[in-house]
């Protein structure tokens, strides 16, 4: 098992030093799903919550997220994040809201992190979103799809679809 870093000889949380390494461009893509019943799936599809439009509100709130993941994330960098793209779609046969995030940088740490919380938070808004018609919705299948650049190379998820 490789050694944990964000740990310092007392055994106590540290933000890992990245000064050393070098610049590279990094990207991210992560996932996320959320069900939800035919009425609230007709509900976002036809534009008909009360609050708006659910999928143009969550990927607002899905790039806020990543651009805030050092606030929320305690021993994440701060980075200069050079892009971010949130896709939202509908399932029909999942009954479900579908979200991928591709975060992009050029710097010495990844962007993983930035991806989990766009999706993260993408969900969390379809859910407040919708939350008056539906308490039981299911956020599910929080994913890293894949990841490009660093020291530690590329990455690619083998059961995505």
């Amino acid at each position: 098992m490789q050694d944990f870093t964000h740990f310092n000889e007392q055994g106590r949380a540290k933000m890992v030093d990245v000064g050393e390494k070098p610049v590279s461009v990094r990207t991210a893509v992560a996932a996320a799903r959320v069900l939800v019943n035919d009425n609230t799936f007709a509900l976002i599809k036809s534009g008909g919550m009360k609050k708006g439009d659910v999928l143009t509100v969550a990927q607002v709130a899905g790039v806020m997220g990543a651009k805030r993941t050092p606030d929320l994330i305690p021993m994440c960098h701060p980075i200069l994040i050079d892009g971010i793209n949130l896709e939202l779609h509908l399932d029909e046969q999942r009954c479900s809201v579908e979200i991928r995030a591709t975060v992009s940088c050029a710097g010495r740490t990844g962007v993983e992190m930035e991806a989990l919380t766009a999706v993260s938070t993408a969900a969390l808004t379809v859910y407040d979103m919708c939350k008056a018609v539906q308490k039981d919705m299911v956020i599910t299948d929080i994913r890293l799809v894949s990841k490009t650049g660093g020291i530690h190379g590329d990455y690619e998820r083998k059961d995505e679809a």
